[in-house]
């Protein structure tokens, strides 16, 4: 079948701003779809209107029902930042699709800040948490952030404030290409500005002060960035651990008996759409995860309490599962190793006698890369300093065949 389905970004400006060709297609739709305010731009016409007030799955299975008719989809700016673009395309392929984008508010927002879109982080907080900040927070970064309402200034703010970046700047600016565009400008420290329009992006210029502390997306985070009771793969064994796991962007990791998430969450720091589950039978601990992942930017992470291999782990099978607790357990290196897709990685660390075992043997039937680390860290020892050894720990890494 020939395109069906037209979907159109449309700006603040409403009809005024599109092509003639544009606004032929909506005066010939048989149905309309969007959002309350994408409609209200489109006075009159005999078309049948959709929107979204059961939810975007509905509305897509109610698009599929009428694919013999000519239907519009109105969306802000470009569709395909943040968009219902993605979700259209999943469902239906581009054949039968054709996509007429308007600036989005990330070029509009560049183009009033005189900022390099290419040199910005762009994000949304628009149906997340708004802690997803707290990932990108580095000195000198610029971010455009996509808001939920008029209060995402104030907790944007706030949570800048909380992280030792209150000297940042941040402007906000409303109706972005509309007649009732507007902008206001102030530091997050000193944020006392009225609620903002619902309608709104975000332009923060991350200024730390001397006292916030600087994490890197690289593995290792200092053990003191993390909330745990001493159920903590530490620095130096993590930062080998994430690299035996060796991520690629749009891989999913499961992290057994995950203690307090470190390796899950920085497997999501590294951004590129990775995704984690964290599996702790631990309540407590499954709570301090989540601390740890709304503090560090991943409130993404999913986490599941339970024990392997008993657990049930909805959704696609993993490219990379890490066992950090319970490797003694009878048969659960081989249940992880069942559940890996072809191709994934598995990588298992010991520090008791008996787990050390249990990665001998399976090393010894599949094979892999078997090592130990040993890490001293200098400490103060009466007047003077020495080194005091860590307990070592031993890592099986191996890579399933595909």
């Amino acid at each position: 079948m020939s395109v069906w389905i037209s979907l159109i970004g449309i700006g603040e400006e409403g009809l005024d701003g599109l092509a003639p060709a544009l606004k032929t297609l909506i005066d010939d739709a048989d149905v309309l779809v969007g959002g309350e305010r994408h409609l209200a731009k489109v006075p009159g016409g005999d078309a049948e209107r959709l929107g979204y007030d059961n939810g975007f799955g509905a509305v897509l299975d109610e698009i599929e029902s009428r694919r013999d008719r000519k239907v519009v989809v109105l969306a802000s700016g470009d569709p395909m930042n943040y968009g219902i673009g993605a979700m259209l395309s999943r469902r239906f392929g581009i054949d039968d699709m054709e996509i007429h984008p308007a600036p989005g508010a990330f070029s509009l927002a560049a183009a009033r800040m005189g900022w390099s879109l290419p040199d910005c982080e762009t994000l949304t907080v628009h149906g997340r948490p708004a802690d997803v900040l707290n990932l990108h927070m580095s000195p000198g970064t610029r971010l455009l952030v996509l808001c939920r309402d008029g209060d995402s200034p104030a907790e944007a703010a706030a949570l800048l404030s909380e992280r030792g970046y209150g000297d940042s700047q941040v402007t906000v600016l409303e109706h972005l290409g509309g007649d009732n565009e507007n902008r206001f400008d102030g530091r997050a420290a000193d944020w006392s500005h009225e609620r903002a329009a619902d309608l709104n992006t975000l332009a923060i210029e991350c200024i730390a002060e001397p006292e916030a502390q600087l994490l890197s997306r690289a593995p290792g985070l200092p053990d003191d960035a993390y909330d745990h009771n001493g159920q903590l793969t530490k620095r130096e064994v993590r930062a080998v651990t994430l690299s035996s796991l060796a991520p690629l962007p749009g891989e999913l990791l499961w992290d057994i008996g995950s203690g307090s998430g470190s390796i899950a969450i920085e497997w999501m720091r590294l951004g590129g759409h990775r995704k984690a589950v964290a599996i702790e039978k631990d309540s407590a601990r499954a709570n301090v995860i989540a601390k740890n992942a709304s503090r560090l930017g991943t409130s993404k992470l999913k986490i599941i309490e339970g024990t392997c291999p008993d657990v049930d782990i909805p959704g696609e099978a993993p490219d990379a599962i890490f066992v950090g607790g319970g490797v003694s357990t009878p048969g659960l290196l081989d249940w992880a190793w069942d559940s890996l897709k072809p191709g994934g990685r598995l990588v298992a660390n010991a520090v008791t006698i008996e787990s050390e075992q249990a990665l001998s043997a399976f090393h010894e039937a599949h094979g892999g890369d078997l090592l130990r680390l040993v890490v001293e860290r200098a400490e103060t020892i009466g007047s003077s300093n020495g080194f005091k050894p860590m307990r070592a720990v031993t890592q099986l890494s191996l890579r399933k065949p595909s």
